[in-house]
Order: structure tokens, then sequence, then C-alpha cells
């Protein structure tokens, strides 16, 4: 049964007598959809009676902080022993939200080390196969969403509360830019209204996350929008660089860059909006595009990268001089994509 949609032979064990040790995990700098489905996860094992624990590979930003069960998430960065013991002893490790062991770092080596039984929960293309369970599709809008199927599959939907409803709807609500992106189906707006019935509030959760911006991190953003935005008219194509000296200009910490990438797509007639920033260890690129410019392909081809068709990332370890003279060029083999 490896590699098939088989999560929900999962069941018995989660309500066994005997309960499983449960680790939780999932990308590196999570945003709401990573933490939330985590989190709503987490929230409703503890209802269940399981032991487990939240375990993400970076710190993540001030904005996700409000999310119930929060505090008790271990960054492994901070806590290395603590997580490798976790790890190591779990029965069960949940992945959520990414499709590759490398997309949780270091991370990585303990969970593929670990004789827990892995169970994968993810939307993300082309899964590396590294799992036992898995709940896994393209068609579903976010991670969050899974996560109710998987409530459901478990005929638990009557477990979710308040708390995993908020965590639950906020990555939702994120991953598809408020119910805008092509991924938003009658069936995520179903799952939403659910949510919004087990005690979501919508109008508190936008604001938790988007109406809570530092002065630092608005300034920020108004120097990128003025002072660094590039339109590449010849490919509808919208462009921002930053360097390492900027962030530190700004005291930009985790999750103040967050967003900044869609700003590009608001302009009229920009079809691919690309970001491009010096975290000093590497260079870290996000792509936004709409209609058929395929993000995924392109930044899996020239940037070590990945994602979904209208939203992905990548990195490299060049200076970013060299990375954006790179990306200009790439760009040209897609024109035809872009007019």
């Amino acid at each position: 049964m490896k590699n098939q949609n088989n999560i929900s032979l999962l069941k018995p064990v989660l309500e066994s007598v005997v309960k499983p040790k449960v680790v939780i995990t999932t990308h590196h700098k999570p945003d709401a959809d990573a933490l939330g489905s985590s989190l709503g996860l987490y929230n409703y094992l503890k209802k269940l009676g399981i032991n487990a624990n939240v375990v993400t590979p970076t710190d993540y930003g001030d904005f996700l902080k409000w999310m119930p069960g929060e505090k008790s998430v271990i960054n492994f960065e901070e806590n290395e022993s603590l997580s490798a013991e976790l790890v190591a002893n779990a029965d069960l490790i949940f992945c959520l939200d990414f499709n590759a062991l490398k997309r949780i770092n270091n991370l990585g080596k303990l969970v593929e080390a670990s004789s827990a039984e892995k169970i994968l929960i993810d939307h993300h293309l082309e899964p590396e196969g590294f799992e036992d369970y898995r709940l896994w599709t393209t068609g579903a809008s976010s991670t969050c969403e899974l996560i109710f199927w998987f409530i459901e599959l478990m005929s638990h939907v009557d477990l979710i509360d308040e708390e995993i409803a908020s965590c639950l709807y906020a990555g939702i609500m994120t991953d598809t830019a408020s119910f805008k992106h092509p991924s938003t189906t009658a069936t995520t707006h179903r799952v939403a209204a659910m949510l919004l019935e087990k005690g979501a509030k919508s109008n508190r959760i936008y604001e938790a996350i988007y109406d809570n911006y530092s002065l630092n991190r608005t300034r920020f953003i108004g120097f990128c929008l003025n002072e660094k935005l590039q339109i590449l008219k010849e490919f509808n194509t919208a462009l921002i660089v930053v360097s390492a000296d900027e962030l530190k200009k700004f005291s930009i910490i985790t999750g103040d860059s967050e967003g900044l990438v869609n700003y590009g797509l608001s302009i009229s007639g920009v079809q691919l909006s690309v970001l491009i920033i010096d975290r000093t260890v590497a260079r870290k690129m996000s792509f936004r595009s709409k209609d058929k410019f395929p993000t995924n392909e392109f930044a899996r081809k020239y940037f070590n990268g990945g994602g979904h068709f209208n939203a992905s990332g990548g990195e490299s370890s060049d200076p970013i001089d060299f990375v954006e003279a790179k990306f200009k060029e790439a760009i040209k083999e897609y024109k035809h994509l872009l007019n």
C-alpha cells in the first residue's frame, strides 16, 4: 500500500488503547498553511488523548503566534537534542505541507533515520515517496483543507472545536489568497463554511495575519515597491531583488517578506511576479503567476525549486547579481507564455 492514499488505515492505530507517540513536522520557515495544519492536527490528536509534539525545522513569523497551541511548538534549530530524541522515539511522524525531506533541512536526516512510520499529508506536485501512509492530492487548496479531510476520514468531525477550526481556516484562507486562487473549489468553500460553524472567526484571523505589520515591515514593503520594483515589459513580469544589506537596514526578521511577491501581480498586465532575496546563506526566490506560466517547472529547471503551477519557490548559492542575471536570461525561453 506504500505511496497510495491509504491514510484511512491509521484509524485503528489512533483509536487503540495504547496510544502512539507522535511527532508533527512541516517545511522550513513555515507559513500559515504549514503551521495551521500542524497545530490543527496537534489539537485534534490531543482530543484523542495522544501525546503529540510539533517540531518545526526553523522559526516562523510573529504573525502566526496567535494560533492555539503555538507555545508548545519546538524549534529544531533552538532545541536540537530534544527534537532528535522525540523523532527517534516516535511511533508516527506526520509530514505536513512538504513533499521531500530536504524541505525540512537537517531535521530530514533524523526523520529518515527514525524507525517511526511516516505519514505524508500534502498538496504539492511530485512527492518524493519516503512515507508509509499518504493523503496527497494537488486538487486540495491547502494542507489545512487536507487535515479537515483527514479528520473527516477518521469520522471525528464532531471533535473539531474553535481552536482546531481557527488553525485550519487560517491555512485555507492564506493558501487561496483569500479564496481567489484557481485552487479554490466548491469543496474548499464548504470546508471553510464548516470551520466557521465550528467557531473560527474569519475577521479576527484575517486581522491577526494581515493587519499586524511591524513599522519596520511596513517601511520595508514601501521601500521595495518604490525603489526596488522592476517591470520587465517585454515579459509582462514584475521583479524585486533585495540585498542582504537592505534586509539589515530595515531589521527584517522571519516573516517580514511574506506576501511581498504578490504585490507585482496586482499591477495591470503583469503575468509573473518574482522576488529574489539575499538571505546570506543562500539566495531565495518566490514566483507567482497568472494563467499559463508554470512557476513550478521554471523553479525546478533553473533554481533547484518547485511547488504549485502558479506559486513556487527556488534557491541558489550564487551571488545575487548572478541570480538576477540568470533569471532575466532564463525567462526569455518562456516569453510566449507571458505575452
